[in-house]
């Protein structure tokens, strides 16, 4: 007996959404082809405002519908595509298409950094399979690799740059000598940025990306508050003018690592080798490395973002569905420990840039150097930049590694220090074979 023709409902029709319906309808011989049975996009959930939309209006009506109910209870439905974004509703969506015995496909990454766990279990007992390859690195292909291609690894670490708006705002402000606000500005202009971009620039989206990769790399839980996250706002020029000078690239990087039981995660601005992988990587690209015991360094890059990556990460999770359907196969979901033991922050060890600005007179670098001595912190380098009309002058110390806590009691301690005017900025340092 043959088939039945695999139905897919699709929910929002935004930029993303309006590629994967296309892709869906346009190619649907392609795809049929590859799932071996017919695949057929049936229904498209949208709000009241979207029929307006020239996309919308440009595609058969009879595909579009507001009412929740129809929706969610059409019986030639099989998969549910949701690319609405956001925790809600998006989150309560997915809940209910799975409890409708719904497969689900999405690129919602806070949904899944928040809430995967209970949408997994969820999926579990419906059986019927949820898949998210686009919700971290757009159509570079990140999730299958840990689920299947790296699953007898112990996997070491994971460092990536896996937002495109800052490694653009980045990339200017090293290529051009602009300060943040001005690529920033130049980001939103091309349309790199969002008109709000606060999840960009402070590290939240790379957070969730994280998180969901070091959930699957580490089989323990991590969720998105367990990630320490800073963001890019408070660099200068100067930053990246002392960066240059002394071999280095500033990045912001997401780093997972496990070593003896505990798991460090963290997303903040790096100083990285000028001359190594990573620093290499520019504009809107996106890249991650993998370390694993069996692989080595693994690395994936390509365009972390856009509709058309995007979509082809979407479309290929629903294809797979349809082959799991066709097959009579259900794929289990990979077994997770409720609970990951996080390093805090306050105990990670690395290096520091620091840039400050002191009292040019006799005795105040040793009162700085005896400062950081109290908490043993090592000096590698300190290097007198300029001194201004108002008798301060700017230096910049390079540390040895050094702990967190031991880093912020320094500066607590500055802050009592007269000779200290202040200090402007300090940026983690992240050497090695990794970078």
């Amino acid at each position: 007996m043959a088939q039945k023709t695999i139905g897919i409902g699709l929910m929002g029709i935004g930029v993303i959404g309006s590629k994967v319906a296309n892709v869906l309808i346009e190619r649907a011989h392609l795809l049929s082809g590859c799932a071996g049975c017919a695949v057929a996009l049936r229904k498209i959930k949208v709000i009241e405002s979207d029929l307006s939309r020239p996309q919308v209006q440009a595609m058969d009506p009879k595909l579009f519908t507001t009412d929740d109910e129809e929706f969610f209870n059409l019986p030639d439905v099989d998969i549910i595509i949701e690319l609405i974004g956001g925790e809600y509703p998006a989150f309560e969506y997915q809940k209910r298409a799975i409890k409708a015995h719904k497969h689900v496909v999405t690129a919602n990454k806070e949904v899944i950094a928040k809430h995967g766990a209970e949408l997994f279990m969820l999926a579990e007992q419906n059986n019927v399979s949820i898949r998210y390859e686009a919700s971290v690195g757009g159509g570079i292909p990140l999730i299958a690799p840990f689920q299947r291609d790296l699953i007898a690894n112990r996997i070491n670490g994971i460092y990536g740059i896996i937002n495109g708006t800052t490694n653009y705002i980045l990339s200017t402000m090293a290529k051009d000598g602009t300060d943040f606000e001005v690529a920033l500005s130049q980001a939103q202009k091309l349309g790199y940025a969002e008109a709000n971009p606060r999840n960009d620039i402070e590290g939240i989206d790379a957070a969730y990306k994280i998180a969901i990769m070091a959930t699957l790399a580490f089989r323990s839980r991590v969720g998105p508050e367990q990630v320490f996250c800073e963001g890019i706002s408070r660099l200068s020029r100067q930053d990246f003018q002392y960066a240059r000078e002394m071999g280095f690239a500033i990045k912001l990087l997401a780093i997972a690592k496990q070593d003896d039981g505990e798991i460090e995660a963290r997303v903040h601005p790096v100083f990285i080798p000028a001359d190594g992988f990573l620093a290499k990587v520019d504009g809107v690209y996106n890249a991650v490395l993998v370390d694993g015991d069996l692989t080595g360094q693994v690395t994936f890059t390509g365009k972390g973002a856009g509709a058309s990556a995007t979509s082809s990460a979407v479309v290929a999770d629903a294809v797979a569905i349809a082959r799991q359907v066709v097959s009579g196969r259900h794929e289990p979901i990979l077994r997770q420990n409720d609970k990951a033991r996080i390093k805090p922050m306050a105990q990670i060890v690395t290096r520091y840039f620091i840039r400050m600005s002191i009292a040019d007179q006799p005795g105040v670098l040793a009162q700085v150097a005896s400062a950081f001595g109290v908490h043993n912190i090592s000096i590698a380098s300190a290097i007198q930049k300029e001194t201004a009309p108002d008798k301060t002058a700017e230096i910049v110390i390079m540390t040895h590694p050094a702990k967190e806590e031991a880093i912020q009691s320094a500066f607590a301690d500055f802050k009592k220090l007269d000779v200290v005017k202040e200090v402007h900025n300090f940026v983690r340092v992240e050497m090695g074979e990794y970078v």
